[in-house]
């Protein structure tokens, strides 16, 4: 195979004259997608939050948020976010703020192996809206709170599911004008966008606009329509903030959904409206690597450089040679580390040390190379 010129490592590719990315100020950057698991007392409060007052909720918010970013910045990382620490689920926290959708649902399998096919789908009953928004900007702005004080603040993200992933655990209902998933999504599409609008406008410089759903299905949808999606989804805010996009193929109790292979998605989803493009690597032992080169001419590429779906923890000297094998591909003012996917499927612990050796892992190579 071969490999593309290394006579550089801190010199871009040429760009796509078409689209001109924002360009990574800070080379071999290291990142997070945005979920971080629970502590074990958060945990055991959410099953008896009935016995909370409304204050006594708010400061359980703050204090979950505050741990998982002394856990974040202990590690040393560039980017962080609040760990979704106030989101019961990755979608259905969202859907608590939709008008239109009955949250009562039964899952068809009950017992057996934990998989996707045990979470509930949500019946759709009447027109899709989101007066109040979608939660994420008052999320936002408690990160920014409980960040204020710090002497350097590292660049915080906010984190948003795509209009097609948002869809996924809801059922069409014809009658309403909601036939299949497609039209759940032009559905949702508008309400997406104004929560990315509102926390643009709220300070938020990063948003990653998340569609794993997309990656799972790209290998039998139409991945020109995906495309379409995602670019008027973010088209209120493209160049006003770092857009950010996560592709991954599942992690619901660590399980997949789809064909784990990035080569589907391409040469299509080269023309998303994003300024960094996250890929999972590490789970797949860094399969079809060479396809972060296309990416990193087009835009910054982060590569899940540690495998959330193992309790293996990598050392730095491992990551340190992953890094180096990236850098045969794209260039280090285009490359940023992050886990493959959220970490909420992963137990704190090993969360913690994963971070800890991603960041030093890095750092090593940047004191290498003088980045």
């Amino acid at each position: 195979m071969r490999q593309p010129n290394r006579h550089s490592r801190l010199t871009s590719f040429p760009s796509n004259p078409q689209r001109l990315p924002r360009l990574n100020s800070h080379p071999l950057r290291t990142s997070v997608i945005g979920s971080y698991p629970f502590p074990g007392w958060l945990e055991l409060a959410s099953q008896q939050l009935d016995r909370f007052g409304p204050d006594d909720l708010s400061e359980l918010q703050d204090d979950a948020v505050v741990t998982a970013l002394h856990d974040q910045l202990a590690a040393g990382l560039d980017v962080v976010t609040d760990g979704e620490q106030t989101r019961l689920d990755f979608n259905l926290s969202f859907y608590g703020y939709i008008q239109g959708i009955d949250l009562e649902s039964s899952p068809p399998r009950r017992f057996g192996p934990p998989a996707h096919d045990q979470r509930g789908k949500h019946a759709v009953t009447g027109p899709l809206t989101a007066p109040r928004g979608l939660g994420a900007v008052e999320e936002f702005k408690r990160l920014q709170r409980l960040t204020a004080h710090l002497p350097t603040t590292p660049t915080l993200k906010a984190s948003v599911p795509g209009p097609y992933t948002l869809s996924g655990r809801l059922l069409p209902n014809p009658a309403l004008g909601y036939p299949d998933r497609w039209a759940l999504t032009e559905a949702l599409l508008p309400l997406v966008r104004q929560e990315l609008t509102d926390l643009v406008a709220a300070g938020c410089t990063e948003i990653s606009v998340d569609e794993p759903s997309m990656s799972c299905y790209a290998y039998r949808e139409d991945t020109r329509r995906f495309v379409d999606i995602f670019n008027r989804t973010v088209e209120t805010v493209t160049g006003r903030t770092r857009v950010c996009t996560h592709l991954c193929f599942g992690n619901y109790k660590a399980r997949a959904v789809g064909p784990r292979l990035i080569a589907p998605m391409f040469p299509a989803f080269l023309d998303f409206h994003c300024d960094e493009m996250h890929v999972e690597m590490a789970s797949r032992e860094f399969a079809e690597l060479e396809l972060i080169t296309p990416i990193a001419r087009r835009t910054d590429v982060a590569v899940g450089i540690v495998d959330v779906k193992s309790y293996y923890i990598e050392t730095p000297e491992d990551i340190a040679r992953r890094v180096k094998r990236c850098l045969d591909f794209a260039p280090a003012n285009r490359l940023v580390f992050a886990p493959d996917c959220g970490l909420s499927q992963t137990a704190r612990w090993a969360a913690k040390r994963k971070l800890t050796n991603m960041v030093a892992g890095v750092r090593l190579v940047r004191d290498q190379i003088g980045a």
